[in-house]
């Protein structure tokens, strides 16, 4: 079966996520005054980004939602029981650093554009359909992606195969069809 449509992932595939990660991150740690707490800028970001695996992996399992596993890292980062309440503001103030260092790598739009004219477009993502929506739509080309499939909206998360099979019947096409770019083989290629 001739390939007809590409699924893409989002984060760290067309998005930049680990430097726009980073440089929020640097910015959000400084500004809350807590790298005087690391040794160098970089020890805190590996904690950050170590937090981050350990609660992004729980959510992946099906242990926590998008909502708590945001709350878990708030709080493992910091060390520090919170409420709800207060870890959803600590991590809101990311949030906003977050999207303002928001980027496509410099390939993504090309091997779109290469890609458009012989094949259909799509996403399939772990993350929340409004964060890859408005992400999509601020970057500039949700417009080419005539699917957003997230892990919200499946129920799965991916490497569940359900989900990949969730954005071929959403595309009404056998998976053979169907080609899937992403970043991670434990996630994005192991179903």
């Amino acid at each position: 079966m001739p390939i007809r449509a590409v699924l893409w992932d989002v984060d760290d595939t067309l998005f930049d996520y680990t430097n726009s990660d980073r440089a929020a991150a640097l910015r959000h740690i400084e500004t809350e005054g807590l790298l005087e707490r690391y040794g160098s800028a970089e020890e805190a970001l590996t904690r950050w980004a170590a937090v981050m695996e350990e609660q992004f992996g729980r959510f992946v399992a099906g242990e926590l939602g998008f909502k708590e596993h945001r709350r878990e890292r708030a709080r493992a980062f910091l060390g520090t029981p919170l409420t709800d309440a207060e870890a959803d503001a600590w991590f809101a103030r990311y949030v906003t650093l977050y999207e303002e260092a928001w980027a496509l790598f410099p390939d993504a739009l090309p091997a779109l554009d290469a890609l458009t004219p012989g094949y259909r477009h799509g996403v399939l993502s772990n993350a929340a359909t409004t964060i890859q929506e408005r992400k999509l739509r601020t970057l500039g080309i949700r417009d080419r992606l005539e699917l957003l499939l997230c892990a919200d909206r499946v129920g799965h998360a991916k490497p569940a195969p359900e989900a990949f099979l969730a954005a071929c019947e959403a595309l009404r096409l056998p998976p053979g069809e169907v080609a899937y770019v992403g970043d991670r083989a434990d996630i994005d290629a192991l179903a």
